[in-house]
């Protein structure tokens, strides 16, 4: 039935555009594909595996997100509370000089002001780059660049959810992986998807973009184009305990780990949100904010973005998808009209997140289902 994907997965294996990938798609619930091809560690000669642990990068943060809304639910926080209210030292000021309001809502939103582009080597750590930093120091350092814009006023993809995972962890008195175990992982049964790594031997080596063939990432390095912006990664922060967990890109994870918190948003957050905030979650919560060039026909709500116009999107997913990445290699939807939920996780950067290959697959995925005519 998926001839036409897994020749898509096969053909970009084989020619060392993705090193080694799980990718899994669920219908009603039920994975109806899976495919594991290529390696964990090339040069090793180890494959990969159905659970082979990748690093999620900015997959981290609907997991941190849904926890933000399930502590919400419970009445520990609330979505307009300040950002001051638990975090007294992060008071970023706009250019012209005042320190404005930041609400938590700003920040699940990506509307708060912040940014990812800082620059090459910022003083701070983005939650990719590596640092012994803890919240309060990394963050101080954050809060001394000025904001893009005054909170509310646009929308800019960033290091909000860092914030907002400094927040949750303040506010239980635990660590961030605590509290991402106590509200979602643990109440949806996910295993070896956390800010820890369960089995080293068992976590794919990263790899970049190269021609002819994708090579083995370095220790430091930045990768990433005028067009899709500039990213310094540091593979072996998964290993170091001084850093800071990020709520925007520091959990690792395997495929199935992944597609269980998909198929709890496809159900509307059941298992881990109340069915008004579920529904909340995967609606539009940006109203018409304009979020830049490639994002035409999407919104955004608290987890991912949101196709509202699949036309504009130049997109074969329904209307009301949702849909997001991480920058390590991995890619995933859950088209909610269709019961389709696809997690795509992969050990080579960029190609792997906002690559051709992402389109590629997606298109293939819809055409072998309208040849099957489910």
């Amino acid at each position: 039935m998926f001839t036409r994907l897994q020749r898509v997965i096969d053909d970009a294996v084989s020619n060392g555009r993705i090193v080694g990938i799980v990718y899994l798609v669920a219908r009603d619930g039920k994975v109806v594909f899976a495919s594991e091809k290529g390696f964990a560690d090339r040069e090793a000669g180890k494959p990969v595996r159905r659970d082979t642990i990748f690093r999620l990068a900015s997959v981290t943060k609907p997991f941190v997100a849904i926890s933000a809304l399930a502590m919400m639910d419970k009445g520990l926080i609330r979505l307009d509370d300040p950002v001051t209210r638990y975090l007294p030292y992060f008071t970023p000021k706009l250019a012209d000089g005042p320190a404005p309001a930041i609400t938590l809502r700003h920040l699940i939103t990506h509307t708060s002001g912040l940014s990812y582009d800082y620059g090459p080597d910022p003083d701070f750590s983005d939650g990719l780059s590596d640092g012994d930093f803890g919240f309060e120091e990394n963050f101080t350092r954050l809060a001394k660049r000025p904001l893009k814009f005054a909170p509310g006023s646009k929308w800019e993809y960033s290091v909000a959810i860092d914030v907002l995972g400094a927040v949750l962890a303040k506010v239980a008195g635990a660590s961030l992986d605590d509290v991402v175990k106590h509200h979602v992982t643990g109440p949806l049964g996910i295993k070896d998807t956390s800010f820890h790594i369960a089995d080293r031997a068992r976590l794919a080596t990263a790899y970049a973009d190269a021609t002819p063939v994708a090579q083995r990432m370095p220790d430091r390095v930045t990768l990433g184009s005028d067009e899709n912006g500039y990213f310094n990664f540091a593979p072996t922060r998964a290993f170091n305990p001084k850093a800071f967990q990020s709520g925007g890109a520091g959990m690792v994870g395997t495929a199935d780990g992944v597609l269980a918190l998909l198929e709890a948003l496809r159900k509307g957050g059941a298992g881990v949100l109340n069915p008004e905030t579920g529904r909340a979650a995967i609606t539009n919560q940006v109203g018409t904010l304009d979020r830049g060039v490639g994002s035409e026909g999407q919104r955004f709500g608290f987890v991912s973005a949101v196709i509202d116009d699949a036309k504009l999107a130049n997109t074969p997913q329904s209307k009301g998808s949702l849909l997001w990445g991480g920058v390590y290699g991995n890619d995933w939807f859950v088209d909610i009209a269709r019961g389709i939920s696809v997690i795509s996780m992969s050990n080579t950067a960029l190609e792997g997140c906002n690559g051709q290959f992402t389109k590629d697959t997606r298109d293939a995925l819809y055409a072998d289902l309208a040849g099957a005519k489910v």
